[in-house]
């Protein structure tokens, strides 16, 4: 993979599980920004997929990730088939303790085991110079940052902001899966966020309160089933109190149409510019 590269100037890596839509566009130009090559991997990767989840039926179309990383900047699409990534015999996978281990770790077991091996190997395979990660997905850039701090990886994590449709809707390859309505009640999920985080910006750092706000705004619409809404600090644990630090996050996630969706937000005092319109950039 690195031979294609011609080993000149820095290198982007966006690794993906296809599907792409403007969230990940958003993530090719900010690698095109910062790198001199670009590297987009489509891999629906198998071991982040738990029993009866939707490894089958998820989305899946290469001829429209060619052009979408295209018109985005990528000069390399990389699209392994599964025997490839794991060979007969394969046996390693990477644990990564404690922030892996709350929230989307305790609802799907094994998850970011797959999410660690996948990386790693896409890391060691590619050797960008960055590697570029949403953070509609908080817990998993986490886990990646530790991963790649622990085992000394020499690879810069750069999290990009999530992309909303104007409705306030996270954009997902999952979205797909919706129906118009459905879309309409997901969007209660960025409502409460915003919720959470208004309410923080005001001065509450209780987080049951914080948390109350929250699924009280979840609630108002019977088709949307919330697994969880978590206030957490750095280290993804939810204190009884926040302390101020910049990596205060609200997450949630919640079933619409038995579809699981995920989303977060920043909490940032009222003093932080852009509160409440956008995500803010680690």
């Amino acid at each position: 993979m690195r031979a294609a590269l011609d080993g000149r100037g820095r290198v982007g890596l966006v690794p993906t599980m296809g599907y792409l839509h403007e969230g990940h566009a958003a993530l090719i130009r900010r690698a095109r920004q910062t790198t001199d090559r670009v590297v987009v991997s489509v891999f629906v990767n198998p071991l982040q997929f738990g029993k009866n989840e939707d490894l089958g039926r998820y989305p899946r179309d290469l001829e429209r990730d060619l052009r979408v990383a295209g018109e985005a900047g990528a000069d390399v699409v990389f699209h392994p088939e599964p025997d490839l990534m794991y060979p007969a015999g394969f046996a390693s996978t990477v644990q990564v303790a404690g922030v892996s281990e709350p929230l989307d770790g305790a609802a799907r077991p094994g998850h970011f085991a797959g999410v660690a091996t996948v990386v790693l190997k896409l890391l060691n395979l590619v050797q960008p110079t960055q590697a570029f990660f949403g953070e509609k997905d908080w817990q998993q850039l986490a886990v990646v940052r530790r991963m790649v701090a622990d085992l000394n990886v020499p690879a810069e994590i750069v999290g990009v902001p999530t992309v909303r449709a104007d409705s306030g809707l996270a954009l997902s390859s999952r979205n797909s899966y919706l129906s118009p309505e459905q879309q309409a009640q997901a969007t209660a999920l960025s409502a409460a966020l915003r919720g959470v985080q208004e309410a923080y910006a005001a001065g509450e750092r209780d987080v049951a309160v914080l948390k109350r706000i929250g699924l009280d705004i979840l609630g108002r619409d019977s088709a949307v089933q919330p697994e969880y809404l978590s206030v957490v600090g750095p280290d993804l644990t939810e204190p009884a109190v926040l302390s101020a630090h910049p990596l205060n996050r609200v997450l949630v996630a919640a079933r619409v149409g038995g579809v699981r969706l995920i989303d977060n937000l920043p909490l940032l005092p009222a003093s932080a510019s852009g509160l409440g319109r956008a995500d803010a950039p680690l």
